[in-house]
C-alpha cells in the first residue's frame, strides 16, 4: 500500500500530520507550554511508528523533521498545515482510499494529545481542531454556507 505513495507525497502527509500539532501548539503560545506540547506530539508519533495497524500511518510517522522552520509565522503555519491536509486528503482518496480514515484518526489524535498536554487555552486550541477537522473533511472543497 505505501510502495504507491512517493516520497514527496509522504511528506505532504508528514507535513499535515506535523502541521496539525504544531498548529494547535502555536494557537495559544505559552513558553513552558510549548515544551510539553512538543513533547506530546513527538510521542504521539514515535507510538505511531511502532504500534499504528496502518502501513501508511507508520511510514510517515518514520519521518523526521516538521517540514516548518522556527522562525515560521503562526499564519504560514495554519496555512500550509491546511493545505497539505487537503492535498493529503485528495492523495489518499485517490491512491490509497483504505488509508483514510487512518490518516485522518491519527492527524486528529496528535492534535487532541497535544491540546491536552498543558492546561489552559481550550477555545483556541479548539478552534485550530476545528480547522483541522474542516481540512480533514473537505479535502480541498470548501464547504458551501448552506452546510450544517
Amino acid at each position: 500500500m505505501t510502495e504507491m505513495l512517493n516520497e514527496s507525497e509522504i511528506e505532504t502527509l508528514h507535513r499535515g500530520v506535523v502541521g496539525a500539532g504544531l498548529l494547535v501548539s502555536v494557537s495559544d503560545r505559552g513558553f513552558f507550554d510549548t515544551f510539553k506540547e512538543a513533547g506530546a506530539l513527538a510521542k504521539h508519533v514515535a507510538v505511531a511508528r511502532g504500534n499504528s495497524e496502518s502501513p501508511v500511518v507508520r511510514r510517515v510517522a518514520e519521518k523526521h523533521g516538521t517540514g516548518f522552520g522556527v522562525a515560521t509565522h503562526p499564519n504560514e503555519i495554519e496555512s500550509e498545515t491546511l493545505d497539505a491536509l487537503r492535498s493529503s486528503v485528495q492523495l489518499l482518496q485517490s491512491k490509497a482510499p483504505g488509508e483514510l480514515e487512518a490518516y485522518r484518526t491519527f492527524v486528529l489524535d496528535v492534535a487532541r494529545s497535544v491540546a491536552a498536554a498543558a492546561p489552559g487555552g481550550d477555545e483556541a486550541e479548539s478552534g485550530a481542531i476545528a480547522k483541522i477537522e474542516g481540512a480533514l473533511d473537505h479535502g480541498g472543497e470548501q464547504p458551501s454556507p448552506d452546510a450544517t
